[in-house]
């Protein structure tokens, strides 16, 4: 078991840095290309065990998403250059490539099945990208160092000012029925 883990940390890391280097990343981040790839094929091949394929994939891009941020942040890059290599891994080629071999073979049934499976892990990917990203603009709309207290100071502003432009809108509601009925009663 400790040789097959081993071997797939590898090859993983291999292919998002060998995949950066074909997609022309700068070579001082090459080694993190393929540790992000690394760690997001690990956390999948930990949690297939566990759960469904298509949950398991969405979590470990997730964690691709979440490190390619983090990375970006580090060396000042793009985020693209680091989740574009770390998802290599978890691109379903083989289920693709056996889709398609099974449709030229005729057997569309199974043709049919593997390519739906292709599309759902596709679309998790997706999703998994998604999330990570909803919670780097989540965090980052959060103040460094900002208590509680003065989170809540600013929920309370907020609300005082959705009230306030409520209150203005009825003031100016009522003013335009006022001159309306003004008008109405000049002219009869």
């Amino acid at each position: 078991m400790l040789m097959v883990i081993t071997l797939n940390l590898i090859t993983s890391f291999i292919a998002s840095g060998a995949f950066g280097m074909i997609f022309n990343a700068p070579k001082r981040t090459l080694l993190h290309c393929g540790l992000v790839g690394m760690l997001g094929w690990i956390a999948y091949i930990m949690l297939d065990l566990r759960m469904e394929t298509i949950f398991s994939t969405v979590i470990a891009t997730f964690i691709v998403g979440v490190i390619s941020q983090l990375f970006a942040k580090l060396c000042k890059k793009p985020v693209i250059i680091f989740s574009v290599s770390g998802i290599i891994p978890l691109v379903p080629g083989g289920l693709a490539y056996d889709a398609m071999r099974n449709f030229v073979s005729n057997d569309y049934n199974a043709a049919i099945q593997l390519a739906a499976q292709a599309f759902l892990i596709s679309g998790s990917i997706a999703i998994g990208l998604v999330m990570s990203e909803v919670l780097n603009q989540l965090l980052r709309k959060i103040p460094v160092g900002a208590s509680v207290r003065h989170l809540d100071k600013g929920i309370d502003r907020g609300m005082d000012r959705a009230v306030t432009e409520e209150v203005s809108e009825e003031v100016s509601e009522e003013a335009v029925d006022k001159t309306t009925d003004e008008t109405t009663d000049k002219t009869t």
